[in-house]
């Protein structure tokens, strides 16, 4: 009957394919428009291409270019004032609520199109058809929803149209730079939401992906899953992508003792996950040693220690920084291995571009961990040691 739609389903299948609808968008999105065209970070078959540019104008009437820039610009400013999204500067409830607003007002800046927007599809059909009847897709896809599905069709159109500004603009943008754990100090806020990225295809590993922005994988830790790496994997299968990039691999070479430049430059590529291994190793031990050493009237201040003495210093509040100060008052450990993990950083900051200047910067701080009589930053300084850029060969 014409009230059922042509499929005739039942509620339970209606609701399955509502879900099978909005994830083909996502993957869309996070697939095609985030990791092709915002970051390169895998090639794809120009028949998928196209296949995702036809279903994104079906159902959201988003402009590949227009994404892109924006996104582009979100990474090149994050959070800044000129973050086209950012809690931090516009506010988590703003982000939250207005998201596909904030998306549509940076969308009309020509200047964040031109310099963002660079190598979209400029082809007939983007001009003659996507960008000059953005709007004529979802009404479309309306019609399409109606005749399959029946007066329910309204229904599952609108889940459709509300799941983009929903989950990416605000979830993602909102929450993603707010709540959350992070794996990486990368110098924004962004947390990763959860470590399954199933939803939203991957893109709840935010923090994942703002450390390494240009990996097609945002999984990163051996239980995160990233759904939408398994579909990379799927399409690669078939030759229909191509993988160009991934987060950087930490080799450790364990007989190797010798910091060289093999070790420095390995420790510049994976400096991120040194950083992770540096809270793990040297900052939480320390810290439960300090906890269990502390008075009553002291506890209290070294509870939330670890986090804040691995936390990026660019995103310490005032109250952060004068409990950390606090906190170092009373341990002379604590501030030793808070000094040398602020001087760790400073290294790739200060000399990335000349590797002896980087070399001798690291053989300095490993002397000076080793002579700090801490047994925790001196097994550190010699896991340093072992980095290479290519892994272990065995030898028959």
């Amino acid at each position: 009957m014409w009230y059922t739609g042509f499929l005739n389903l039942s509620a339970w299948q209606v609701v399955a394919a509502t879900l099978l609808l909005t994830h083909v968008t996502i993957i869309a999105v996070t697939v095609y428009l985030h990791r092709y065209s915002a970051h390169r970070s895998l090639e794809l078959n120009a028949g998928l291409k196209h296949f995702f540019r036809f279903w994104l104008w079906l159902t959201t009437a988003m402009n590949t270019r227009e994404w892109t820039a924006i996104h582009r610009k979100h990474h090149a400013k994050c959070e800044t004032p000129d973050d086209p999204h950012s809690p931090v500067q516009k506010g988590l409830g703003t982000v939250l609520t207005r998201g596909a607003e904030l998306y549509m007002e940076e969308a009309k800046n020509e200047e964040t199109l031109r310099i963002y927007g660079k190598n979209c599809p400029g082809d007939w059909i983007e001009r003659n058809l996507y960008s000059r009847f953005p709007n004529l897709g979802i009404v479309l896809m309306l019609g399409l929803d109606l005749a399959l599905f029946g007066v329910i069709g309204l229904t599952v159109w609108a889940v459709q149209m509300i799941w983009i500004p929903l989950w990416a603009a605000g979830v993602v943008n909102g929450l993603g730079h707010a709540v959350g754990y992070r794996n990486f100090e990368c110098r924004d806020a962004a947390t990763n939401l959860l470590p399954w990225g199933i939803l939203i295809g991957g893109e709840e590993l935010h923090n994942n992906h703002h450390t390494y922005p240009n990996s097609a994988k945002l999984s990163v830790r051996k239980w995160e899953f990233d759904m939408g790496w398994a579909w990379i994997k799927l399409f690669s299968v078939f030759g229909l992508a191509k993988v160009n990039r991934t987060a950087p691999i930490a080799h450790r070479v364990t007989p190797k003792h010798q910091l060289d430049m093999d070790s420095a430059m390995a420790i510049l590529n994976n400096r991120f996950q040194i950083m992770a291994q540096y809270r793990k190793l040297v900052i939480k031990p320390l810290v439960r040693l300090e906890l269990e050493r502390a008075d009553a009237s002291m506890r209290h201040q070294f509870r939330r220690a670890k986090r804040l003495l691995s936390r990026e210093p660019s995103l310490l509040q005032d109250e952060q920084q004068a409990r950390i100060a606090v906190i170092l008052e009373q341990s002379q450990s604590l501030r030793i291995i808070y000094e040398q993990r602020l001087a760790l950083q400073q290294i790739w900051t200060r000399t990335s571009a000349n590797g002896h200047d980087m070399l001798a910067a690291m053989k300095q701080w490993v002397q000076d961990a080793e002579a700090s009589g801490i047994h925790s930053l001196r097994e550190f300084a010699e896991h340093l040691r072992t980095y290479s850029l290519r892994p272990a060969v065995a030898h028959a």
